[in-house]
């Protein structure tokens, strides 16, 4: 089978999979705090998630990572990453990782690594216990400190992804820097996506990244570095140091030119774009028959009708989202 080949040529390697859209926090940026989850029985079954991915692995997929919601809250989430980890030990699949909040790594840091996975990106935004329970409405900063410990333990490399917000948490970026160091991690700071109807304006926090780095300049001496994890990050090192910072900046600067992802959603609705409302079904090709003929189809005919890239927009004269869906519904 041939490789999969967008319009623009650039080759599909990287799956990012939401397991549910459900999650034990509530952050404000992401979603409402009265939130109307989808029925379970919309979802895909672990063993429909397990078929999708094992189909998207022969196609050429290297990569693949596990999203929500929070993913570890998907109950039996583990026997699909156990079953999943089959694809590393033969050689087919290079890397399997996973986003979380950290809340369940205390539970689960030790499977996790028993099913293969090396590194994981966790999601924090601040040190500070009552900024954590504001920004999270539900979340306990101890659970989450406690949770990365025990993954570090287990020996996972874990990386913190931090949302930017102006007037939150904008004073704690080098405090957050160099707490990551002293734990060896390094850190990855997050432009606010325009995504989903949520209970706050966005424009009131937005913060470009251009400006996060002007202000860690005048703490840090950061390098150009030309590391890459696959993702759409952007790194630099604190010279002197073997820790890097990245910046992923869907706003301010776009990664479109050399995006190689797809996402697929709980539901089986493969998105091309994060920030096009282009999609397509493939889980009505998943049901129809036991040969994945009618899916592999049906991929090959979503990557052939990837854009070029997205429509991301922060407006101050508007609070309109860009996208109408919420980050939870497509896998962060």
């Amino acid at each position: 089978m041939s490789s999969l080949i967008d319009p623009y040529g650039r080759t599909v390697n990287y799956l990012r999979v939401s397991v549910t859209d459900r999650c034990d926090f509530r952050c404000f940026y992401c979603m409402s705090e009265n939130m109307t989850f989808l029925p379970k029985s919309d979802l895909l079954s672990l063993e429909e998630l397990e078929r999708v991915c094992d189909a998207f692995i022969k196609l050429g997929v290297k990569k693949l990572r596990l999203t929500g919601g929070e993913p570890l809250v998907r109950k039996g989430i583990i026997d699909l990453l156990r079953n999943l980890s089959k694809h590393l030990k033969n050689g087919s699949l290079e890397e399997l990782t996973l986003t979380t909040n950290g809340s369940q790594l205390s539970r689960y840091a030790d499977d996790l690594f028993s099913c293969g996975i090396k590194r994981i990106n966790v999601s924090l935004d601040t040190l500070d216990k009552k900024k954590f329970f504001d920004i999270t409405r539900w979340g306990k900063l101890e659970q989450v400190i406690d949770g990365i410990d025990a993954a570090r333990e287990a020996g996972i490399k874990v990386k913190i992804n931090t949302v930017a917000l102006r007037g939150i948490n904008d004073d704690e970026f080098p405090s957050l820097i160099k707490w990551c160091g002293e734990k060896d991690m390094d850190i990855t700071f997050i432009e606010t996506m325009p995504l989903g109807e949520i209970d706050n304006d966005r424009t009131e926090n937005y913060l470009p990244l251009s400006m996060v780095r002007k202000q860690l300049r005048k703490n840090f001496n950061l390098v150009e570095t030309d590391h890459k994890t696959g993702g759409p990050a952007r790194y630099m090192a604190i010279d002197g140091t073997k820790q890097r910072i990245g910046f992923i900046t869907p706003l301010s600067h776009n990664f479109c030119e050399s995006c190689n992802r797809v996402r697929l959603t709980c539901t089986g609705t493969l998105y091309m774009c994060l920030g096009q409302e282009d999609a397509i079904d493939l889980r009505s090709p998943l049901r129809q028959k036991e040969s994945n003929d009618a899916l592999i189809d049906a991929i090959y005919a979503g990557i052939a009708n990837k854009p070029k890239g997205h429509d991301f927009i922060i407006d101050r004269r508007s609070s309109t989202p860009s996208v109408a869906r919420h980050m939870s519904t497509t896998g962060g």
